[in-house]
């Protein structure tokens, strides 16, 4: 496909983009730097190429469009409550030697870094639900999908060791 490098590029930056934010959060000193070097970014935009430009504003428009917990299913008996719906695909992101060695039931494994090589697996018309360990790669796996135009997936932030903390039944292969 034409377009499969820029894609991958941009999703690549997308995610340490998002990484990075999750991080810096974290961090008092950096946050505080980068909000001071915030004050200049309407020059760097100025100096930036067009393409650059309309992609750093789409992917704000997209960003703040998110409405709170609108992505997510917050608890177990959510998730359990949805996936009652047969139609409901169950998408764990984490590695394959991690999902053979436990892993919700009835979940597909496909490896967040493998996950736009796996698009015909994640249909666009069923409800989609993405886990991981602890909700990190799942929120990336998440973000992804939207950006690339998928409107039906949610992640599921407490993931597997929320599950596995409720003590319901676990998959092994």
């Amino acid at each position: 496909m034409i377009f499969k490098k820029p894609i991958q590029t941009l999703l690549l930056g997308f995610v340490i983009w998002f990484c990075l934010l999750v991080s810096i959060g974290q961090n008092p000193v950096v946050a505080a730097t980068l909000t001071e070097a915030g004050s200049t970014s309407q020059q760097r935009i100025q100096t930036l190429p067009e393409k650059t430009v309309n992609l750093e504003l789409g992917v704000d428009s997209f960003l703040t469009s998110i409405p709170s917990g609108y992505y997510t299913i917050a608890n177990v008996a959510g998730l359990k409550s949805l996936l009652e719906n047969p139609q409901t695909v169950l998408v764990d992101v984490r590695e394959s030697s991690e999902y053979l060695l436990g892993h919700i039931p009835n979940a597909i494994n496909i490896p967040l870094r493998t996950l736009s090589h796996n698009l015909d697996k994640i249909g666009r018309d069923r409800p989609v639900v993405l886990y991981c360990s602890t909700g990190y790669r799942s929120g990336m796996g998440v973000m992804t999908l939207h950006l690339l135009g998928y409107d039906n997936v949610q992640g599921f932030p407490p993931s597997f060791a929320g599950w596995k903390a409720t003590g319901e039944a676990i998959a092994i292969l």
